[in-house]
């Protein structure tokens, strides 16, 4: 099991857009994968799963990847972090 935080930079926070890229990118993986935010957690493979936790600008998120092909998903995810300019971590 991985598990990674990150400050949300977006202005916008993690809104529609930057939501379904992440859970496009995270979906072909086989591993589970979860989003945490004010203590709850969600299916991160779910786009209605992120977007009802309202996560704003300056927000801690933790993320946590669990399974055979878990350091690879983690890599995506950082790597999207950084690319679409949405957290630091």
């Amino acid at each position: 099991m991985i598990e990674r935080s990150y400050k949300i930079t977006s202005v916008e926070g993690l809104h529609a857009r930057p939501a379904a890229t992440l859970v496009a990118a995270v979906t072909p993986f086989t591993s589970e994968v979860k989003l945490e935010y004010q203590e709850r957690q969600v299916n991160m493979k779910s786009i209605m799963g992120l977007m009802s936790l309202g996560i704003s600008k300056d927000s801690t998120i933790k993320i946590i990847a669990d399974g055979s092909d878990e350091e690879d998903l983690m890599a995506v995810v950082d790597a999207l972090m950084k690319t679409e300019g949405l957290a630091t971590g």
